[in-house]
């Protein structure tokens, strides 16, 4: 054999010894890696909370949560309203421009906007410190009519049908704008027959791209839940459903979903499980505590303790810490509807009664 044919037969045994090392180094990472990726599931927990914090500290410093957190500041009259109103009705573009001669034959005193223009949604600009401040949306003064409007709702759907019977067909779905700047929209429907036949799903969307939901149903069966998510991803979830027994409240089942970790508890499962990725964790515990709380819920009063498997503990409400308070303003706003009663329907039937 000639010496160039010789040197080319080293050269490839070179490259397959290459291939073959570089394969084998491939490998043994693979393996490695496949054996190190699987986290625990304190690990995994710590990770989730840390998502669900950092969640909530970005939506703390939106407008839309300035909007819902400002419930506090009500100085509005309890008069009620029965009557039926639709999208059509209210319809065009409104500007706040309020009119200083009381009307004794209306709901409201004063007309509070004039319509500027058409349009199939009811779109209203008004002065941000009506939103943030609803008593000054109650009790107007002469000089407010100098502020700016700097604040649009823009409703795509609304209707509020509502008798003295109580029986309630409600619907508002709604983009928010503060400076010609997105400020999120909010979507909200609900149905009332009875007290014991109640049905509501309230969600407002972050600019962030965070959402927050809530649903509510009553009946023989009480479900109740909220939901933080980011994008499609839920980071936190807690679901509840009561039975009626004896004219009490039971609990039948209670699920607290943290990221890829639910925490379960079921009628007829003495214990409380804990899953990760779907998987029972047979080494960890749960322990639920509540404190001459009812509503079942982390955001008022009821506390979970968990036991990992290396022996350590911890609290959900000292982990969620001090988020819970903000993520406990937000849900008791979106399960009251705040927003949506207050300010929109306020509003809606100002409009209303002075197109009449």
């Amino acid at each position: 054999m000639d010496s160039f044919a010789l040197e080319t037969v080293k050269d490839e045994k070179m490259k397959r010894n290459i291939v073959f090392i570089v394969l084998f180094i491939g490998l043994i990472s693979w393996s490695c890696s496949k054996i190190e990726s699987p986290r625990g599931l304190k690990k995994a927990i710590e990770a989730n909370v840390s998502d669900i914090n950092t969640a909530i500290i970005k939506i703390s410093q939106t407008n839309g949560y300035k909007l819902l957190s400002s419930g506090g500041d009500l100085t509005k009259s309890d008069d009620e309203f029965s009557d039926s109103i639709n999208l059509n009705l209210v319809a065009g573009i409104y500007d706040y421009q309020p009119d200083s001669i009381w009307n004794n034959y209306h709901f409201h005193p004063y007309k509070l906007f004039k319509k500027t223009g058409t349009s199939d949604k009811m779109i209203v600009n008004l002065p941000e410190r009506m939103v943030f401040h609803p008593k000054y949306l109650y009790n107007n003064k002469p000089s407010d009519s100098v502020l700016t409007n700097n604040f649009t709702i823009s409703a795509s759907d609304y209707h509020l049908y509502y008798n003295w019977w109580k029986n309630l067909d409600y619907k508002l779905a709604a983009d928010l704008t503060l400076d010609s700047e997105d400020a999120g929209s909010l979507d909200i429907s609900a149905v009332t027959n009875s007290y014991n036949s109640q049905s509501y799903s309230s969600n407002y969307t972050f600019t962030e791209g965070y959402n927050i939901s809530v649903e509510h149903q009553t009946g023989d069966t009480t479900v109740s839940s909220f939901t933080l998510s980011e994008d499609d991803d839920i980071l936190l979830k807690e679901a509840v459903i009561f039975i009626w027994k004896d004219y009490h409240k039971k609990e039948k089942q209670y699920i607290l979903t943290i990221g890829n970790v639910d925490i379960r508890r079921v009628k007829g499962v003495d214990s409380i499980e804990v899953y990760l990725d779907g998987v029972l964790q047979q080494e960890a515990a749960a322990y639920i505590t509540d404190d001459a709380d009812a509503s079942g819920s982390i955001c008022h009063k009821r506390d979970i303790l968990l036991t990992f498997d290396d022996g350590t503990t911890a609290k959900v409400s000292e982990m969620i810490d001090p988020a819970i308070s903000a993520l406990r303003t937000l849900v008791d706003s979106l399960h009251n509807m705040y927003f949506a009663r207050n300010i929109v329907d306020y509003i809606a039937l100002s409009i209303y009664y002075f197109n009449q």
